[in-house]
């Protein structure tokens, strides 16, 4: 753990990290709390997220058998009948709870007022990409992963998926996350960035 930057909280059986109130911290500040056996999560366990996130799941040898998301914001993800931000209903989470601005003022993003994207960067979620340098850093500055490196690497497909169906300020028209080895072209068409651009027709002058 020295060597990952990792802390473990718990009982060791045989040298092995095990025992039924684990508490094991990735270098993200991702927490797992739970049951642990042979050093793998295993059993009901729960991965809280800095953003206040968490995902409540059991785990059978450091793999999902079945689980749940919850945004910070009590948002819970429905992997079968997920309608947010779709075709069916492009509202956000804040607009569903506190209703819609009036007429002409757009909420783009689920924060408002968004957050400010520093120059040349996208917002894609979880932090700011940088398309010169494939790095995508989070809201404090600090790395979390080059394109086409999950976020984490416990349940990262339903949880990136998730994150980014929730987050990603984009409402209807995107097909989802892709292969994770197509981040980037994923977050250059789809994710809010710092500049703007001219979509759409262009009048004649």
């Amino acid at each position: 753990m020295q060597y990952t930057g990792s802390r473990y909280v718990g009982e060791f059986v045989d040298g092995r990290m095990e025992g039924s109130d684990a508490e094991y911290t990735l270098p993200t500040e991702t927490k797992y709390v739970g049951e642990m056996k042979d050093g793998m999560f295993h059993g009901q366990g729960t991965l809280y997220f800095p953003s206040g996130s968490r995902y409540e799941a059991v785990w059978e040898k450091g793999l999902v058998v079945e689980g749940t998301y919850t945004f910070s914001d009590k948002l819970q993800y429905d992997a079968k009948h997920w309608h947010y931000c779709d075709g069916y209903d492009r509202r956000f989470f804040t607009e569903r709870c506190d209703g819609l601005k009036a007429p002409g003022i757009a909420q783009l993003t689920n924060m408002d007022p968004p957050r400010k994207i520093p120059e040349g960067c996208y917002d894609c979620g979880d932090g700011f990409y940088n398309p010169t340098t494939r790095v995508v850093k989070d809201y404090k500055n600090r790395f979390l992963r080059s394109a086409g490196v999950t976020a984490e690497e416990v349940a990262a497909a339903l949880i990136r998926i998730a994150w980014r169906l929730r987050d990603c300020n984009y409402r209807a028209g995107c097909s989802g996350c892709g292969k994770n080895d197509d981040e980037h072209e994923w977050i250059t068409r789809t994710c809010r960035k710092a500049w703007d651009e001219f979509v759409g027709r262009r009048p004649k002058l």
